[in-house]
């Protein structure tokens, strides 16, 4: 992406928090469970709250893809079907495996976070259901799953890992359906203290940390009020502070810009606003985030 920088514009370790908060529901996460968390999450979710919306899509629509049984589980948002297709469960991440990765540690909860997933779905019906972009780099489908057992109701698998806090909203500019409804689940997850949520290592940084210099390459959740908004061509840069060599930066992309006009937005107006940004942390001349659509920024202020 290259510098920050332009012109004419006006590490935190692993805690045990978390485990200690999950460890009653991590050994029980079963169908019946999920659900009954699922109700009264849902019952209180059934919009963002009034002083914060998330920005760009309001929509689910999806069309059927493959179905199958879920043979295996590899990690906490990665299935893998009968018929030998592998699954990243779209519009999440759980917390992450080293899965053969050389000098890679797992976060915390990622064995968790496995185990709910092996616990709901694991040799049960699946139907994968697709909002955008089908495969990735790797071949594996990019789905939202549903789970139909025999003898229950059906069971979304992200909506389920989400509402457990075993999982973070995670979406992509070519894959945007249903940010918005799991958002409101994640929001309901958070402010119950579930899951990963009071762990350390996925708090909400405030974008003012100086800490966010020294977590590069790492995907948080960072929030602040906009000091300032600046242009330099198609792309645009959010503020948290006034020394643009080592305050936090927001990158928005051309892309991004034109879907937030699309929504009403304008980014000129989030000056001396309050926002929630998620991505990850990149370093330009100062901890960066890059935003390439809109479901990465939460309008925290009412609007």
């Amino acid at each position: 992406m290259g510098s920050k920088r332009r012109s004419g514009s006006a590490s935190a370790a692993p805690g045990d928090a978390g485990r200690r908060g999950w460890a009653l529901a991590a050994t029980g996460l079963v169908p019946g469970l999920v659900m009954a968390v699922l109700g009264t999450m849902m019952a209180e979710a059934t919009g963002a709250e009034r002083s914060e919306r998330t920005a760009g899509l309001h929509e689910c629509r999806l069309v059927d893809g493959e179905t199958g049984l879920v043979a295996s589980v590899v990690d906490g948002d990665t299935l893998v079907l009968d018929s030998g297709l592998e699954v990243r469960l779209v519009g999440m991440q759980a917390p992450k495996l080293p899965l053969g990765r050389p000098d890679f540690t797992a976060w915390p909860l990622a064995e968790e976070a496995k185990t709910a997933l092996e616990r709901i779905a694991l040799g049960q019906a699946a139907q994968l259901r697709y909002g955008g972009a089908r495969r990735d780099r790797y071949g594996r489908a990019l789905a939202h799953v549903e789970i139909l057992p025999e003898d229950g109701a059906p069971l979304w698998l992200q909506q389920a890992m989400v509402a457990g806090g075993l999982a973070r909203v995670y979406s992509f500019a070519d894959n945007r359906q249903c940010v918005d409804a799991l958002m409101n689940v994640e929001r309901q997850a958070r402010k119950s203290g579930l899951g990963l949520w009071p762990d350390p290592y996925y708090a909400i940084r405030p974008a003012t940390d100086p800490a966010l210099a020294t977590r590069h390459d790492v995907y948080d959740l960072v929030e602040g009020r906009v000091v300032s908004v600046g242009e330099r061509g198609p792309i645009a840069y959010l503020d948290f502070g006034r020394d643009w060599s080592t305050d936090f930066t927001a990158v928005l992309t051309a892309e991004a810009l034109a879907a937030l006009a699309e929504d009403g937005i304008d980014v000129k107006a989030l000056r001396g606003k309050r926002v929630r940004l998620r991505g990850w942390i990149e370093s330009h001349d100062g901890p960066s985030l890059r935003i390439t659509h809109p479901e990465q920024l939460e309008l925290l202020d009412q609007w």
